[in-house]
């Protein structure tokens, strides 16, 4: 399994890290949501250093349509 953009940091440093910082009644759905969101935002990183990103205006136009404003 690779997650992109862990060049620097393996899967395995990246999996440690993850279980030192959860507390310890952190349960596995815990350790998976902070997995995915960390790979989320890694994507979206990726996506912007590649020029897919959202203009910010965009994103506010979404925002604001979303809360109902």
């Amino acid at each position: 399994m690779e997650i992109k953009g862990t060049s620097i940091m393996s899967v395995k440093d990246i999996l440690l890290e993850v279980a030192e910082k959860l507390p310890p009644d952190a349960t596995l759905s815990d350790a998976i949501y902070e997995l995915e969101f960390r790979q989320a935002v890694q994507q979206g990183l990726d996506e912007l250093d590649h020029g897919k990103g959202i203009p910010i205006e965009q994103v506010k136009a979404k925002v604001a349509a979303w809360a109902g404003k």
